[in-house]
Formats: C-alpha cells, sequence, structure tokens
C-alpha cells in the first residue's frame, strides 16, 4: 500500500460544508486503493467526553475524481446534529488500514487497551462559515471588453491622436482607438442577442493610457471613455436587457498622477500618504526606468504604475468607500480584482463584509493566475480567472496528449476547489493579456473544439469580445485590435457567429452544461477521441465528442443533434465537435 499518496486534514477541499445541513468529505489516495469506508457519528454518540466508547457508522466512499497519480474518494454527509467525528478504513485489495488524524493503525493496534485515538473532527457546521457565491453567476454567459477597442459611440473629431478604426496593423502599447461607454451602450441588443447575460469591461477610470489599469483618479470616469451618467445609462439599459455588469478595479498599484502619490513624490516623508505605498529610497531617483533598483515596490517593475499599501487600515477604508459608491450609484453587478493575489487578505475580508452588507449578491472576481485556495474561503473572493483550466486545454493540443491526460487536468482543476465555487469559477480561453484564441489554435476547427470544452464545462464561461468571429490577434498588444464593425453584418463572419451563438445556447438551455458532474468515455481504439458525459440531477444529460484524432471517427448516438461541426452523417471527421442530448 503507498502510504505516501493517502492524504486528509479537516479543512479547505478535503472537508467542507456545502450548504448549511451538508458536508463534503474527500480523501485522496494512489490508484492502488481499491476501496474506502468512512467510519464516522457524533463525536458525543458514545457520552460527553473524549475517552467514552465510540464506534461509528461506515460509509462507503466513491471515486469522484480520477487524477493522474490519485484517486479522489468522497462523501456527501448530512449531520443530524451539525458535527461529525471519524476515520477511514482503507484497503488495496490486500491490505487493510486505519486511519486516524496521527496517521495509520492496523485493527489490532487500533484496538490496544488504553489506546487514546486521535479522531477527525468536522467541529460545528456554522452558517456563517459556508461558502455562498452568487447562484446567478452559474448561469451567465460573459463578454469581456475593452473599451477604447470595441464601440466609439461619441463624436471622435474632436480627439487628436487617434488611430483610424480599421487599422490594426502593428498595434502600438499607447495606441489609442477611441472606443467609448456609449458604443458599448449602442451594442448592447447585438451583445444580449449572442445570448450574452454579463459584460466585464477594463477599468474606466481617468487615466492616460487605453487600458487603464494605471488609475489616476478612483472617483472620475475617463472622459475618453464619457461621463458618469453615461456609465449609469450604459448598467441601466443592460439591466432592461437582462445582462449583468462587472468593472474592473485596480488596487494593488496606482498610477502616478494617482494624488496621494503626487503629494508622497512632493513631501516625501512629510506626505500624509507615505504609507500609503512602499518606499524604498528618499529622494526618489530622477532616472526614468525598472524600479529593481528598490527606489519603490510596483507592478512588475513598471515605474508608472506604484504599488499600494493594501495593509494601511487609512488605504482600506478609502477603497472601501469607493467601492460603495459604484455599487450604490451605478448599481453594478462585479468587480473583477487586477492582480488580485498582491492584494492583502486583510484588505479584502473588509471589503468582502463590506459590499455583500451593500448588496449581498455581488459578485467578487480575483484575477489570480495559480491555485488560489487561500482566497477562496467565502470571506474574500467569490470565484478566480480560471487560468489553470485554459492552460490544460491549451497543452492538450500543444503536446499531443491524449483524452486521458486531459481528464486528469480538468479532474485537477475541479478538485482545487469546494463544488460551489467550481460552479462559479471563471472560464475563458483568451483575454486581453493573452494571444487571441483562433490565433493560438492555428486555426477554426481547434478553435471550435475548445470553445465546446469552455461551453460545456462548470463555471462561469466568458469569451472575449470579437470571439463570436474568431477575431485573430498575437500576444499584447495585437490581442486588443478594434472590433471591425464594419465588415460585420456582410455575410463575412455569419457562419462563425452562428456556431458561436448556438454553443451559447446551448450551454443556458442545458443546466448540465454548466453545473453538472462530468463522467469522462475514453476509448482505447481512438485515444484522442474527447468524450464526456454531462449530468445534473433532474435534467436532460449531455454528451460530447471532440475529435482531435487525424482520422474520422464513426459514433454510435442516438440523442437528439444539439451542435455539430465536421459531422457527415454518424461519422465524426478530424477536427469536428459533436453534442448530443443524452
Amino acid at each position: 500500500m503507498n502510504f505516501a499518496a493517502i492524504s486528509h486534514r479537516s479543512a479547505f477541499t478535503d472537508l467542507y460544508p456545502l450548504d448549511e445541513n451538508r458536508v463534503v468529505l474527500n480523501l485522496r489516495t494512489g490508484k492502488d486503493i481499491r476501496a474506502v469506508s468512512l467510519i464516522h457519528d457524533d463525536p458525543y454518540a458514545g457520552g460527553a467526553t473524549g475517552f467514552m466508547a465510540w464506534d461509528g457508522r461506515a460509509e462507503p466512499m466513491a471515486v469522484a475524481r480520477e487524477l493522474e497519480h490519485n484517486l479522489i474518494w468522497s462523501v456527501t454527509l448530512e449531520p443530524k446534529f451539525k458535527r461529525e467525528q471519524y476515520y477511514f478504513s482503507i484497503t488495496d485489495g490486500e491490505d487493510s488500514v486505519l486511519m486516524f488524524e496521527d496517521g495509520f493503525y492496523t485493527r489490532e493496534e487500533a484496538e490496544k487497551p488504553g489506546r487514546l485515538k486521535q479522531y477527525f473532527k468536522f467541529p460545528w457546521l456554522n452558517p456563517a462559515d459556508v461558502i455562498a457565491p452568487p447562484d446567478w453567476v452559474n448561469d451567465t454567459v460573459w463578454y469581456q471588453i475593452m473599451p477604447d477597442r470595441f464601440c466609439r459611440g461619441s463624436d471622435s473629431s474632436k480627439r487628436f491622436g487617434l488611430r483610424k478604426w480599421e487599422d490594426h496593423r502593428h498595434i502600438r502599447f499607447w495606441d489609442m482607438y477611441g472606443g467609448d461607454l456609449k458604443g458599448i451602450t449602442s451594442k448592447l441588443e447585438y451583445i444580449r442577442d449572442l445570448g450574452i447575460n454579463g459584460i466585464y469591461m477594463l477599468p474606466v477610470f481617468l487615466s492616460n493610457s487605453n487600458h487603464k489599469y494605471n488609475t489616476f483618479d478612483y472617483d472620475t470616469i475617463d472622459p475618453d471613455f464619457g461621463t458618469e451618467e453615461d456609465m449609469i445609462e450604459l448598467v441601466e439599459k443592460a439591466h432592461s436587457l437582462g445582462i449583468r455588469v462587472m468593472v474592473d478595479a485596480v488596487f494593488n498599484h496606482s498610477g502616478t498622477e494617482f494624488a496621494p502619490w503626487q503629494d508622497v513624490v512632493k513631501n516625501g516623508p512629510d506626505s500624509p500618504y507615505w504609507d500609503w505605498f512602499f518606499l524604498g529610497k528618499w529622494p526618489l531617483p530622477a532616472l526614468p526606468g525598472s524600479t529593481a533598483d528598490g527606489r519603490y515596490m510596483s507592478f512588475a517593475f513598471a515605474p508608472y504604475m506604484p504599488k499600494l499599501n493594501t495593509n494601511n487600515p487609512e488605504v482600506i477604508d478609502y477603497f472601501l468607500q469607493r467601492c460603495r459608491n459604484w455599487v450604490n450609484k451605478w448599481n453594478i453587478d462585479g468587480i473583477r480584482f487586477d492582480v488580485g493575489n498582491e492584494v492583502s487578505h486583510r484588505f479584502l475580508k473588509e471589503l468582502n463584509r463590506d459590499l455583500k452588507a451593500v448588496k449581498p449578491d455581488v459578485f467578487l472576481l480575483g484575477e489570480i493566475w495559480h491555485d488560489s485556495i487561500q482566497w477562496l474561503q467565502g470571506d474574500e473572493y467569490d470565484s478566480v480567472m480560471n487560468f489553470p483550466f485554459l492552460e490544460t486545454v491549451h497543452n492538450f493540443w500543444l503536446d499531443n496528449r491524449d483524452a486521458t491526460q486531459l481528464q486528469y487536468g480538468l479532474n485537477r482543476c475541479y478538485s482545487m476547489y469546494p463544488e460551489q465555487v467550481n460552479r462559479v469559477l471563471f472560464n475563458f480561453l483568451d483575454n486581453h493579456d493573452t494571444m487571441r484564441s483562433v490565433t493560438r489554435c492555428g486555426g477554426k476547427d481547434v478553435f471550435f473544439q475548445q470553445l465546446t470544452l469552455l461551453m460545456t464545462m462548470p463555471g462561469s464561461a466568458c469569451i472575449y469580445y470579437g470571439t463570436e468571429i474568431a477575431l485573430e490577434g498575437g500576444n499584447d498588444p495585437d490581442c486588443r485590435r478594434p472590433m471591425p464593425w464594419d465588415q460585420i453584418g456582410e455575410g463575412k463572419f455569419d457562419r462563425t457567429m452562428q456556431s458561436v451563438k448556438t454553443l451559447i445556447a446551448l450551454r443556458r438551455a442545458y443546466p448540465a452544461a454548466r453545473r453538472g458532474s462530468i463522467s469522462w468515455i475514453i476509448s482505447e481504439k481512438n485515444p484522442r477521441l474527447i468524450c464526456y458525459r454531462c449530468t445534473a440531477r433532474g435534467e436532460k444529460d449531455l454528451i460530447v465528442y471532440i475529435n482531435a484524432e487525424e482520422m474520422p471517427v464513426k459514433l454510435n448516438e442516438k440523442g437528439a443533434l444539439l451542435f455539430g461541426r465536421k459531422l457527415r452523417g454518424k461519422t465524426l471527421m478530424s477536427g469536428g465537435v459533436a453534442v448530443f442530448e443524452g
């Protein structure tokens, strides 16, 4: 028995409340294990102290997910008295052991007279400790917008230095195109007709850049984009069309024209804002360039984005007030936090408590590119941007992996967090920081295969503006091309757009596509044929086929075809996709 592969602790994803009545309990083992039973009961079932006789009841555990080297066994309990005491009985078919908090024992060792057993415990199911992201997020398909590049709604003739909208050759980092809030508002019906019911906008506050991540004033809409009245109008119209609105907040760092930073530059240690930042040298060096010389902390050594001290109570209070204002005045539905892993946990806990009191179902999304369990305990972010999902999907094609490896990779992504968090994970295939999906995929075959994965996996799916027409673009800044409105509606993108709309409609119509459990169907004959069943209790199943083989594959499905691409009768061609009702 591989003892080194067996692990459990009564916390995080190994043990957590699913809701106010149920508890999920997981055990990780090696693949040599054949059966696991949970021995559990109320800790006081044997008496009022831990020294009284206590036996527990056996509950078989089932394999919930298979990883490359591990099995994850799971059981959901409904403790009558809101608490549990437990240990595990584990067998590999030949040997059996009992696992307590302090290690492994044979039954004889565990029952030795006088043994003080160190049981695992779930002390109490407190409703306040239940992780409860907003329910509406799982039903949302997002559309990410970079305002400067989406649509011009105002007269741009009064602005100087704008590039021609149709010119996207050799885009430079600081280029301006003149998109604005009125432009977004004018296209909300278009967005709604795609099947989208949530928009996520890059920052809209005063700044001298096109991306606005170097904020100068957190109270002022950048005049390039419009006015506060334009923002209110956008949100009101979006809501009237059934579209939620999420804005981007940059609290890890500011821009160099931020008034508190300017005061520091002017007054140094005498500035009341000195502790709002992380200063390393005074006077500040006059030379431009990287902050790697220690002059001050900044985002990614960029001198124009000095890092804010979100441990400082004054900084916390300042930004809490701004967030309250945005929610109260604009009635926004969510906030995405840039560089969300570098702001302090103290700040996030206070912000969560503060904003949820103002709007209980506001969605708080962190930009984190790695395992984010420490931010997802219910008192900080509701969700994070699921970069592991993007990387797993991309690497399947990059490394010519087989479907079993994709299964292991995606199972790993969904084993990182509690199930209620999985339902709101922010899944995507590209954004303003990455190469556009169709360019990265090398063509529309893989593009639609990956998009099908996105639209049939648990979480909350997001597409980047232009994905509906397979807009191309290399790495930043080429991935930020302006939306080619003059070409839309002329027939050039009709087939692509209709396919994207069909996939979005499928996701919204079938709960199994967004909150289902995934059962993988692996073919030994066709190892790169991706096949899985999406199942949600009380709902119709979906069966998904994605042919990443170099040859056609014959399908035997009898259910209704919901989406097909490169499907010839019952034969799925190489590069094809088919989704059936199960």
